[in-house]
């Protein structure tokens, strides 16, 4: 048997358990959710055992199993529930049995089978769901009495400790009643259920709710039952992942002696019957496996670290606050350097981020230690309108970076592609609109407006290609045709002519920046998008890369620290630069093709990185430089990092920051300057 916890022994509040439904068969699921646990360090699962499943022709080998496996790892909180349809009053599950008794007969069966596997059990589940004890079969609860006091008692006999199912909302005349017919005087602790997020029953606090069980249960003689609230969570079907994390602290600090917070994953659609869109958003985790705020700040550090992340609001007072600058997806890398350079010139800043990009929390805390007080983080989705008019409404100056960035994440979710590019896009310019003074927006669209620009003609010259028209070979002007390409193009397209149109129709002071390859300092590439950044990554992880294409494919690259300074420059030039689209990047004099920057990585690392290659990707651009010409004679701008050193500040920096070393210079015989054109 596994050690037992210790985490009740611990001061402050219990660390939440998980509730997770397992139908029979899920056995790759239960390997998924016990993943989860590990990495969230819970040490208790309350899950299901149907009395009905146990009667067909798998339920005992999948219980056998699933108990048994669970077991291994975490403290098991078997919920006993569903009446076997051929024993009901009525034939369903949710009836009362014939034959009281015949429950307790299950739960011998079960404590003799599988006892071995858990101290606790609980009997059903919420009875005040028709769903799952149809009432109007037992109106005055005698059946629920005597089935569940039977099995108690019986329960208590064979050495387990016993849990009464959870109503919602927990009646005190209810407990009375379990307490006059006799079932409380074998009952260990009390269940409670609660949903902040459901307009099913008025909310009143996790606190209200046991501070008033606890004084139900005083008021009534020789039973001193513990409060467990044995199911809560908060549906982020609204994008209220912020809202999620303040539930879960609520639930931690309410004083119940154990939780259990529902659950490790969204449901994907047509996994339930359900047609309550909110039952598919409980959990810690999207559908898609990727994790929510909550799920990563709890990995992290528990509840200390959730409530770290939460504690900005807290430090609020109820004067107004003072004026910001407000990032949008400030969080990501281009936001930090902003934000770092912003806070370092004694400005205050809002960042602005759902922090659903995985290690972002890495450059907030870094911020964090640099500033302190100056910075101001604000957990929330770009689509959440009522969370973004709060942040918009003291800002001095916007920059808005939030957005799905990737083309192939476009390609699999179209919907949520154009929901946060667009949709968000549309909510922050209402939200400007509707102020007395709005301020100066800058937004950061994307070369992909310009297509897969396959009319180029283009010719191959050593490791790269190069246009056949020498006038391209300054660059793609803001002269080029829109044409958007795939539904990431389609969706920052349209924010992009938005954006501009707001400037035009309404007045807002905006100004679009169409952006090729970004990478700098703090940068977490991926496969999908800061490609600069990710070869680097892999390389020093002893990685294999992937090349879409042929990797003769150019890019002109543009140090974050330079971008930041056309940043700041836009924003100074807000009222003759208003309603313009400028192309940015690092222009012809910082180009690089894919097979170019391998030839740089083996320079610095002294290895070659490993490489396969794959067809190409949906509207790869084979050669895109921007051409730049129009901001440097609007506001005199020009990159001063080329590429070359940036690169080198870059692997500097990601050989620091991943194995703790002191920066390196080149491989013996290394060069940069012949590496890349100047």
């Amino acid at each position: 048997m596994k050690k037992k916890s210790t985490a009740a022994a611990k001061t402050g509040p219990r660390s939440p358990g998980l509730v997770e439904w397992f139908r029979p068969g899920e056995f790759d699921r239960v390997e998924t959710v016990l993943a989860d646990a590990r990495a969230l360090g819970v040490t208790e699962i309350r899950t299901a055992v149907s009395w009905a499943d146990w009667y067909a022709s798998e339920g005992a080998g999948w219980y056998a199993w699933l108990l048994d496996r669970l077991a291994k790892e975490v403290h098991v909180l078997p919920c006993f529930l569903h009446t076997p349809p051929s024993i009901g009053v009525v034939p369903k599950s949710s009836s009362p049995p014939e034959v009281p008794k015949s429950y307790a007969d299950f739960i011998d069966v079960m404590i003799n089978r599988f006892g071995q596997h858990f101290e606790w059990l609980e009997f059903w589940d919420r009875p005040d769901d028709a769903r799952l004890w149809d009432s109007r079969l037992d109106p005055e609860w005698r059946i629920f009495s005597e089935m569940v006091g039977g099995a108690a008692y019986w329960a208590k006999k064979l050495g387990k400790k016993t849990v009464l199912a959870g109503r919602w909302p927990t009646s005190a005349n209810w407990l009375a009643l379990m307490h006059e017919r006799g079932v409380l005087e074998y009952i260990d602790a009390v269940g409670l259920h609660g949903f902040p997020s459901s307009p099913e029953v008025e909310w009143r606090g996790w606190s209200s709710e046991v501070k008033e069980v606890r004084s139900a249960l005083a008021r009534l003689n020789n039973v001193n039952p513990q409060v467990w609230i044995t199911a809560t969570g908060f549906s982020t079907w609204r994008h209220g992942e912020r809202a999620q994390m303040r539930a879960w602290i609520e639930a931690a600090d309410s004083g119940a002696d154990r939780i259990y917070w529902k659950e490790a994953h969204d449901r994907a659609p047509g996994d339930d019957l359900s047609s309550d869109e909110r039952e598919f958003h409980y959990g810690l985790k999207r559908a898609d496996g990727v994790p929510k705020i909550l799920y990563r700040m709890w990995s992290c550090g528990g509840i200390p670290a959730v409530r770290e992340a939460m504690n900005e609001p807290a430090r609020r007072r109820n004067t107004s606050p003072p004026k910001h600058v407000l990032i949008t997806g400030g969080a990501g890398f281009i936001g930090t350097n902003l934000a770092d350079r912003l806070l370092s010139a004694g400005r205050r800043v809002v960042i602005y981020d759902d922090l659903s990009r995985p290690g972002v929390e890495r450059n907030v805390a870094w911020l964090r230690e640099q500033h302190g007080e100056r910075l101001r983080v604000e957990i929330a989705d770009i689509r959440n309108r009522q969370a973004l008019r709060s942040a918009v409404r003291h800002a001095e100056q916007v920059f808005h970076f939030a957005a799905q960035v990737a083309v192939t994440t476009s390609l699999d979710d179209p919907l949520t592609d154009f929901e946060v590019n667009v949709g968000g896009t549309l909510n922050l310019l209402e939200e400007i609109r509707v102020l007395e003074s709005p301020p100066p927006l800058l937004f950061t669209s994307t070369n992909k407006v310009y297509g897969s620009l396959s009319d180029l003609g283009l010719e191959r010259s050593g490791a790269r290609y190069q246009p056949l028209d020498s006038a391209l070979r300054g660059g793609v002007s803001e002269e080029r045709r829109l044409d958007f390409h795939s539904p990431y193009g389609c969706s920052k397209g349209a924010a992009d002519q938005y954006v501009l149109d707001y400037a035009r129709t309404f007045g807002l002071p905006a100004v679009v920046f169409r952006m090729s390859c970004i990478y700098g300092l703090h940068q977490m590439g991926t496969e999908d998008q800061g490609w600069v950044a990710h070869f680097l990554i892999r390389a020093l992880s002893g990685k294999p890369l992937i090349i879409y294409g042929d990797g003769m494919q150019v890019r002109d690259l543009l140090f974050a620290d330079d971008l930041v300074d056309a940043f700041l420059l836009a924003h100074a030039n807000i009222h003759t630069l208003s309603g313009e689209a400028f192309n940015i990047g690092g222009g012809p004099g910082n180009t690089v093709s894919l097979i170019e920057l391998l030839d740089v990585i083996e320079a610095l690392d002294g290895t070659r990185p490993d490489v396969r290659m794959e067809t190409w990707r949906c509207a790869d651009q084979r050669y895109y430089v921007s051409d730049t010409r129009k901001f440097k004679a609007a506001t005199g701008w020009s990159p001063k990092i080329n590429a070359r050193q940036g690169i080198e500040r870059l692997y500097r920096w990601l050989l620091e920051s991943q194995r703790g070393s002191a920066p390196q210079t080149l491989a013996a015989g290394g060069s940069l300057h012949a590496l890349l054109p100047h």
